[in-house]
């Protein structure tokens, strides 16, 4: 049976799966909307948050650039894993005892203020739209190679799929789905990581592979993808290019984005209590790690499999996988020096994203309109096909293919669906029934917050049609927000008594219009200036959200200290909850 077949089978029944579950566990009420009403086991939570924060670009993307920057991409792993450990143990459990649906809602109550909810809801907006855009760009990227259809008909089925069960199933719906969604993302990871690695190892586990030799060679797998990207005029796989300074304020940037990610952290609201929130963070880090752990061997794989069947092949005699892949517009070839054969070297092959003709070259390619770079190198290859790409170019089963198709789109809809919800709750629960219209209703209130989610996933996909960069850059930047504007508000949130709702709003709006304007300066008003020599302090757009967190924090402490304290209440409540066996922190006084 064909991979194209094969890919229809496995993702319409995975699709199916979904659908069936969010009409099984519909929600009836908000607080099943929002929170899963509270009563979600922390094995099934635990395996609902791994889903969710193991989105597009930790599946699609991370792989990939670890693929093509080799140690440089070592800032994904550490930041990302870092920052969970960071959120699970040291701040979730303190969160959960504030028992709110929402981050804008602890910002409310801890800062007493309607304003500072007001704030952080434009912030959840803000982190949200921009981490959405990945996960939706992640789906047109696997539903144009595999199910051949255009990025943007594939990203139209996505917002399809995820209305359904995100509008009608809410986080009750979601959690269960995302259950399934882990399941089959994980296997689709592991499976063709662990055929690769008996293949070029012997070692069926790929994290013990990747410090392994290569079969019938008895040189270390490293050893040989340094000698190969150096002798192709690369930078070797475990050198690194990046500047310390930038290295260190990207893995901060997604450290401190990730503990405060506003989907991760509305997750350990869905246990009944602080107990199942430690326990759930738990099985979630366990289940995180097995794809952490196969991340970089499988990049490490991935690259000395492009290298040994790609670089000096003739066009003409092509395998099927690379044709398929260029009619997508993810691999691009300009022949240089007219000799028919892909060379495969160091720099990029051409200026900017491939952008094609209608017309074919002589020995049948694509024809581009993009100028051709001076260097040797004659193809673009798109870094978020990696992982999808693998299968076919290392020669697994159909069924391997298929399969990665559905992990993939499993990874970028569990995510989408937690981001979008989180827009919906901002948004109906936040905005309006706390602040705009407080007399609606419960059922009115539900109804606003589908509608929420329905808008909020029009405007996702536009934003998927229409990307800033690549999935793990743009998930990046919405880390980096996140940093900016949350995490200095919920740590101090925690624990400083003398934090209070000035010093909040002010932080927030500094960190989060400062690291907003960074990136869109680099990214869309002077690409061409988006280099280290015009970077602030050597620090890319990428990283700039550790600078506007220290402007948060900085800005935090003055406006506190030259203001006057919160309520004996609050700090009261700031007390209580740091109390081992409390579950809820002390309430505001009637």
């Amino acid at each position: 049976m064909s991979a194209t077949v094969l890919t229809y089978i496995f993702v319409v029944g995975s699709f199916a799966l979904y659908i069936g579950i969010a009409i099984w566990s519909r929600s009836s009420s908000t607080s099943e909307f929002y929170v899963a009403g509270g009563g979600v086991h922390p094995l099934a939570n635990g395996a609902a948050t791994a889903a969710d924060w193991m989105s597009a670009a930790s599946f699609l993307s991370m792989a990939g650039i670890i693929a093509f920057e080799g140690a440089d991409g070592a800032r994904y792993l550490m930041g990302w894993t870092g920052g969970y450990v960071l959120l699970a143990l040291c701040l979730a459990p303190y969160l959960r005892k504030f028992n709110k649906f929402t981050v804008p809602d602890f910002v409310g109550e801890r800062y007493y203020s309607q304003a500072a909810r007001l704030v952080a809801v434009v912030c959840v907006i803000f982190i949200s739209f921009t981490y959405v855009a990945g996960q939706m760009r992640g789906v047109g990227v696997v539903f144009s190679r595999f199910l051949e259809v255009d990025i943007n008909t594939g990203v139209l089925v996505g917002m399809g799929i995820v209305f359904f069960y995100a509008v009608l199933g809410g986080m009750k719906g979601i959690t269960y789905t995302q259950v399934a969604q882990y399941c089959v993302l994980i296997f689709a990871y592991l499976v063709p990581a662990i055929y690769i690695s008996l293949m070029l190892t012997s070692n069926p586990f790929p994290m013990f592979g990747f410090g392994s030799t290569i079969t019938g060679e008895g040189v270390y797998l490293l050893d040989k993808l340094d000698g190969l990207t150096t002798e192709l005029g690369m930078t070797a796989f475990t050198s690194t290019n990046k500047s310390t300074i930038d290295m260190f304020f990207i893995t901060a940037a997604l450290m401190a984005g990730t503990a405060g990610l506003p989907h991760v952290i509305v997750r350990f609201f869905t246990v009944p209590k602080v107990k199942d929130a430690r326990i759930s963070a738990g099985y979630a880090l366990v289940l995180i790690a097995l794809l952490y752990t196969t991340a970089p061997a499988v990049a490490a794989f991935a690259r000395i499999n492009i290298i040994n069947n790609v670089d000096g092949m003739k066009y003409v005699e092509a395998p099927e996988w690379f044709g398929k892949w260029e009619a997508s517009g993810l691999i691009a070839w300009v022949d240089k020096n007219g000799d028919g054969e892909v060379r495969y070297r160091g720099g990029a092959a051409i200026d900017g994203a491939p952008v094609f003709t209608e017309s074919k070259g002589q020995s049948g390619e694509r024809l581009l309109s993009n100028p051709a770079t001076e260097n040797d190198n004659e193809l673009y290859i798109d870094r978020d096909i990696i992982v999808l790409a693998h299968p076919e170019i290392a020669g697994l089963p159909n069924w391997v293919i298929a399969l990665v198709a559905a992990g993939g789109l499993a990874a970028a809809l569990s995510t989408a669906a937690g981001l979008l919800l989180v827009i919906s709750t901002a948004i109906s629960h936040d905005l309006l029934k706390q602040t705009m219209m407080p007399d609606i209703t419960e059922k009115q209130e539900l109804r606003y917050a589908r509608i929420a989610a329905a808008v909020a996933i029009g405007i996702a996909g536009l934003f998927g049609i229409y990307p800033p960069g690549f999935v793990a850059q743009v998930v990046a930047f919405a880390f980096g927000l996140a940093a900016a504007s949350f995490f200095p508000v919920i740590l101090l949130g925690i624990f400083s008594r003398r934090m209070n709702k000035e010093a909040a709003i002010a932080g927030m709006l500094t960190g989060l219009i400062f690291t907003f304007s960074y990136i869109v300066y680099f990214k869309f008003i002077s690409p061409g200036d988006n280099n280290p020599h015009h970077w602030w302090f050597g620090v890319s757009p990428e990283g700039i959200g550790t600078l506007g967190m220290m402007f948060n924090f900085v800005v935090s402490f003055v406006v506190m200290n030259v203001t006057k304290p919160p309520p004996d209440y609050v700090q009261a409540m700031v007390e209580n909850i740091r109390l081992p066996g409390s579950e809820h922190a002390v309430r505001k006084p009637k």
